[in-house]
């Protein structure tokens, strides 16, 4: 084994040195002033005069935890743009290092307790390429007295994992990615260290030297209220040193429920520095990686850009960032993704090591981390700063220890904190949802211009990827042509009338006076946060479904708040892309909620319409929100009957083709073979949702859907055929005449709307999918949801209690907490770097024990009780209305002659009209949205 050279151990403490003018080394301790240690260093490189491209790296080293001699330290090395010619304070971690004892692989104790930059002169086998943030704005955006980096040595010859023989990536320091062939032994060559040698598989993740300290602090208020120093490296970076909130992380530790949070003395830093807070706006979270949830946060810091951009506004401009607070919320402290945690800390607004289970014998319910950072993380893991046009941003981040479901967030959000901030507007965002550059802007404006708005929402689309690449998945351009076709006829149409029937909580903005409950605690947020409880309490299998679309319930008590006459409208300016299910069994546990809770909310609004006769609108928007209802009422009764429907139009379009004037013979025997398919899919649909799960029927699912497709390509042939020869007869025949039109208004609307709103697009990459896909919606979607009433999950499981392995503070009776953290200001650097090393190499996190809370046995018997007897009747109902339209027909063409003014004729011209009818009705409302956004009412 071959051992390093032998040296002197160095003593306890180093004394710092200092990099003269011409690169030697002088100690600055008192018996060595002036007196050079040091050989002279290399000259440093001359600070460069160009900018560096926008995707170099200046990397720093974190270093795995085996250790080798290395005679020299780096030379200095000078940020790009910036003259770093005086002298600056350095440590040399081998100043006075005695001579001949051994220095030994692995020995930790021998590390000089010095700064991080210390580590990096000793422990330089294995370096981390680890991007700090660097300067990118003019020099008096930062300290002047900024300590320069090390060189950046080769990292064509250095490894950041462990050699596994597996190839990876890295990206060097000029940016360019990589392959790193770590089965070849030459790859761990360096041209500095000669003398290298592995001593077994370094570990996967640095081993860190971090010690807590015992520190005694006054409780503020008896709440535990900490300031965190930020690390040194984020330091250098600050954009602005004037402001003290930029200077520290400031940790509170809440140990109430969040509708006492006020009344408890807890404070915000917005509150305590007077700031006004008009636009606070709120990102909820789960598990989603960190992409998710840099795409976010990134867009909404553009947003704040823009704000600060527009000087000649009277609310916005210089400064104006001080009006707007970003409030991130993770349902849960280990469901949170780790990688999301690295991002926050790198953007300083996360540190760990001083979040505690319990502070005074009292649990902690949430830990919130408030810092305003100049700095952010876009969805390429790159950090974004004032050379992207970031300005600095206010973030709250509550970490809430036990995961308790989206609805217990936004009660964090609107009962716990709003109370203090006072916002005008709350805009509610999900992780995973990206805000145009100006989307935040739109919305708040349709506040400013209209006092009488209390909700709003812009257009959800659905991301389809760089060159909608992601359209290539039928599911998603289905997906994609439904978001638009709802946004450009159902949004605008229920924005006419005042009345949105939901706001998604995906992306949507309220008026938080709007909100607020009235004096008795009766108002809009009590009935949305009944839902919360409702789920393990004993109300009926009716309340609690109609509570999983909780925001269609807010938005309708917003409307119908007594006294009072809020209006909800579209915004069409404001657009925010999401993520739409890419897979089917996704795709069907989503729309189960959907389905299930937009059921019994409009089942729920109808019975509710006295509410609306006691608000305080004006008779003429009384009159239309009645319209609204009676129009909501028939749609409602028309989608009960959907399954029915859909299959009596495929049996008598398909049917048709029988009449000899197609000249199609023994197109009888297809018709019936398809009808037998058809009816068979219907059957496995039932059967799937009420004895399997989605996940565990993937392939199952997916041939139905395949078959409801080839069905359904069947059916457009049928009714292209159909629609020739019904024009041809249809200056003979009245009723054939009506059949043409009813037709072309159905398909023609979408056409006409499109077009009217400028982006028609989807029809020409969408609109396939979705015809193909509509049988499945109809059939697959809707019987599981029906099937699966008793199920009233959310897709996730809250945690009965919250875990103990951060530790407890004692508060003592004089007003003092003692609490165990990292009290150095190296630990703080360590873990800092420890963070972007984990983004650098994106090292995969280990999947989490899934765990499930269980049912009382009675529960379920009554759930499954009520699931059987409403999806009995609905069975019922639909197949009695097929019975009745097709029962003694006699197989007549609906097209024939000895038809005329049978059943199935007066049926379809029936459904055309009222088809027709509603599509009207929505193009009108489109219409009218369009020409009052046109002169600004």
């Amino acid at each position: 084994m071959v051992f390093p050279p032998t040296r002197k151990a160095p003593p306890a403490l180093i004394p710092p040195v200092v990099l003269a003018a011409n690169g030697s080394v002088r100690s600055t301790s008192p018996n060595g002033e002036g007196q050079p240690s040091r050989p002279p260093l290399p000259t440093p490189p001359q600070p460069r005069t160009t900018s560096p491209p926008s995707n170099e790296v200046e990397p720093a080293y974190t270093i795995h935890e085996h250790h080798h001699h290395h005679p020299e330290p780096y030379p200095g090395y000078a940020a790009p743009g910036y003259d770093y010619s005086y002298p600056v304070e350095r440590y040399d971690a081998f100043a006075n290092a005695e001579e001949d004892v051994p220095l030994r692989p692995y020995d930790t104790g021998l590390l000089p307790d010095v700064g991080v930059e210390g580590y990096d002169n000793v422990r330089l086998s294995t370096p981390v390429p680890v991007g700090y943030p660097q300067p990118t704005g003019p020099p008096s955006f930062h300290s002047v007295d900024r300590e320069p980096a090390y060189d950046a040595p080769n990292f064509d010859t250095f490894r950041s994992r462990s050699p596994t023989g597996t190839p990876e990536r890295f990206i060097a320091p000029t940016g360019d990615v990589k392959d790193a062939d770590l089965a070849n032994p030459e790859y761990y060559e360096s041209p500095i260290l000669d003398d290298t040698q592995h001593f077994g598989r370094p570990p996967e993740e640095r081993i860190l030297r971090r010690n807590k300290t015992k520190k005694r602090i006054p409780l503020t208020s008896g709440n535990l209220v900490v300031d965190l120093p930020i690390p040194s490296e984020l330091d250098k970076v600050l954009f602005n040193r004037d402001l003290p909130e930029m200077q520290s992380v400031r940790y509170t530790a809440v140990t109430c429920d969040p509708d006492e949070f006020e009344a408890q003395n807890f404070t915000l830093r917005q509150s305590l520095a007077s700031r006004r807070t008009e636009l606070a706006v709120c990102i909820t979270m789960y598990n989603e990686d960190e992409i998710l949830f840099t795409r976010t946060l990134y867009g909404v810091m553009k947003n704040i850009a823009h704000l600060v951009s527009r000087k000649n506004s009277s609310k916005w401009g210089h400064d104006s960032w001080k009006k707007v607070v970003i409030v991130i919320i993770a349902d849960g402290r280990t469901k949170c993704h780790p990688r999301v945690l690295d991002c926050l800390a790198a953007m300083g607004v996360y540190q760990e090591g001083v979040a505690k289970n319990e502070m005074g014998d009292k649990p902690v319910e949430a830990h919130l981390f408030e810092y305003t950072t100049s700095l952010c993380i876009g969805p390429d893991l790159q950090f974004k700063g004032p050379d992207k046009k970031i300005v600095p941003t206010q973030i709250i981040f509550c970490l809430k220890e036990k995961n308790a479901k989206k609805i217990n967030s936004h009660r964090w959000f609107f009962n716990g904190f709003c109370p203090v901030l006072q916002p005008n507007v709350c805009v509610l965002l999900d992780v995973g949802t990206r805000p145009g550059v100006k989307s935040l802007y739109h919305l708040w404006k349709a506040f400013d211009r209209n006092s009488s708005v209390g909700g709003a929402c812009g257009e959800i689309r659905a991301d389809v990827g760089s060159r909608g690449r992601l359209l290539l998945n039928p599911l998603v351009a289905s997906q994609n042509f439904e978001y638009k076709m709802s946004n450009i006829l159902d949004k605008t149409t229920e924005s006419a009338f005042g009345y949105i029937s939901v706001l998604p909580g995906a992306f949507s903005a309220y008026r938080y006076i709007a909100l607020k409950n009235d004096a008795m605690g009766v108002g809009p947020l009590a009935s949305y946060f009944k839902g919360e409880k409702l789920h393990t309490s004993d109300e009926s299998v009716f309340a609690r479904n109609m509570y999983l679309a909780e925001d269609r319930i807010l938005c309708f008590e917003l409307v119908a708040k007594k006294g009072e006459s809020w209006v909800l409208k579209y915004v069409k300016e404001a657009v925010g892309e999401t993520d739409v299910p890419g897979e089917i069994p996704e795709l069907i546990s989503q729309r189960r909620r959907w389905l299930n809770g937009s059921f019994f909310a409009a089942i729920y609004a109808l019975w509710h319409t006295g509410q609306v006769l006691r608000s305080g609108h004006s008779t003429l928007r009384k009159i239309a929100l009645l319209v609204e209802t009676i129009y909501s009422a028939i749609n409602l009764l028309f989608s009960w009957f959907a399954i029915a429907n859909f299959f009596l139009f495929y049996s008598i379009l398909t049917r048709a083709l029988e009449d000899p004037s197609f000249g199609v013979p023994k197109i009888s025997i297809l018709n019936s073979i398809t009808q037998s398919v058809y009816g068979g899919l219907v059957v496995a649909c039932f059967t799937f949702a009420l004895g399997n799960r989605p996940q565990g029927s993937h392939k199952k699912y997916t041939t139905v859907i395949i078959a409801f497709a080839v069905l359904s390509i069947y059916m457009i042939v049928a009714a292209i055929i159909c629609t020739v020869q019904v024009s041809k007869q249809s200056r003979d025949n009245a009723i054939y005449a009506q059949m043409v039109v009813s037709l072309i208004a159905t398909y023609g609307v979408w056409v006409v709307a499109s077009v009217l709103s400028l982006d028609p697009w989807h029809l020409f990459t969408s609109l396939p999918q979705y015809l193909l896909f509509a049988a499945s919606q109809t059939n697959v979607l809707t019987t599981y949801a029906f099937s699966n009433l008793h199920d009233l999950s959310w897709g996730t499981k809250g945690d009965l209690q919250a875990p103990k392995d951060l530790g407890v503070v004692k508060a003592s009776k004089d007003g003092m907490a003692e609490i165990e953290i990292y009290a150095e200001q190296r630990d703080v650097d360590i873990s800092y770097a420890d963070a972007l090393h984990k983004l650098k190499t994106r090292m995969p996190v280990p999947k989490p024990l899934s765990t499930a809370v269980d049912r009382e046995r009675e529960q379920a018997d009554y759930l499954a009780s009520f699931r059987s007897n409403v999806l009995l009747a609905w069975v019922l109902t639909n197949g009695a209305l097929v019975i009745g339209i097709l029962y003694g027909t006699g197989g007549d063409s609906v097209l024939s002659q000895s038809a005329t003014g049978s059943k199935t004729q007066i049926y379809m011209l029936f459904i055309l009209i009222f088809v027709a009818i509603t599509n009207a009705i929505k193009l009108l409302g489109c219409i009218c949205y369009l020409v009052s956004n046109l002169f600004g009412m």
